[in-house]
């Protein structure tokens, strides 16, 4: 009788991959909501060197006596309820821009939303380089992130984000390898925006602006370099909800258990 071939089976995800990624998530979560407590202590956003109250905010959250409102340019959208004018547990009114269930801490502190920052921020900080490092050492970003001379062409990209939107797609996608809008997306967020949140934290910084004035005039100032630390955060928050969309749809149990333990996928002959 003619024997099956053997067809290797290996783990979709490397150990490092998934470390990396549950210590990320946690880290970003944290950050995120340590990060809405320092943005309460003032929430305008400015460009250029200096900012305070009479200076002219590109955005704003702020209240007046019974309203609350998100301010871009001069366009303002009214939040009352959620944020800038919203009640606490206890029924009481609270004029900060975004709410205690948001923040961390819950009650305001910018001491200690600075503590909790900071300190996830290094953590952060070591577990992303620790994973560029280690993902070159084990060809993850050259095997499965790398872009093919083809995938740059337009109309392979306009076709993959059209299939892409397809559920049955999406609901295949986690059995093969990544596809260019894939791709794109892990390559932009991981070399792109977490180096961004990273540097501009970092410019931010009074110690490292007296240091290191190169890195503050880089991005134009340090409220500049605010305004583009919160514009990446906002896009992070956006491509954490695409990801958890993207991961029901596709199978959320299946998805998940991959990602603690490596999950299966049939290899090629290789």
């Amino acid at each position: 009788m003619p024997e099956h071939p053997i067809i290797p089976v290996q783990a979709r995800h490397h150990l490092t991959t998934r470390i990396w990624h549950w210590i990320n998530a946690i880290c970003l979560l944290v950050l995120l909501m340590s990060g809405l407590t320092i943005f309460n202590a003032h929430p305008r956003l400015y460009w250029g060197e200096y900012g305070a109250n009479n200076d002219y905010a590109w955005m704003a959250v702020g209240s007046s006596d019974r309203m609350g409102y998100l301010r871009f340019g001069e366009m303002r959208i009214e939040t009352t309820g959620v944020l800038g004018n919203w009640q606490d547990s206890e029924g009481k009114t609270q004029k900060w821009a975004f709410p205690g269930w948001a923040t961390i801490p819950s009650s305001y502190s910018l001491a200690d939303g600075r503590r909790w920052h900071f300190f996830f921020a290094w953590i952060f900080s070591v577990g992303l380089t620790l994973f560029m490092i280690r993902s070159l050492w084990n060809r993850h970003i050259q095997k499965d992130l790398h872009m093919r001379k083809e995938e740059w062409r337009p109309s392979h990209i306009w076709r993959s984000l059209r299939d892409h939107s397809k559920i049955a797609t999406i609901r295949q996608s986690s059995a093969k390898q990544y596809n260019v809008i894939q791709k794109l997306s892990y390559v932009g967020v991981i070399f792109i925006l977490l180096p961004l949140m990273i540097w501009t934290g970092l410019a931010m910084s009074p110690a490292m602006d007296a240091n290191w004035p190169l890195l503050t005039d880089l991005f134009g100032g340090r409220q500049s370099a605010r305004s583009v630390h919160f514009i990446t955060a906002f896009l992070l928050v956006l491509f954490f909800l695409v990801h958890i969309v993207m991961v029901l749809l596709s199978g959320p149990i299946r998805q998940t258990m991959a990602m603690i333990t490596g999950g299966r996928e049939m290899g090629a002959g290789r």
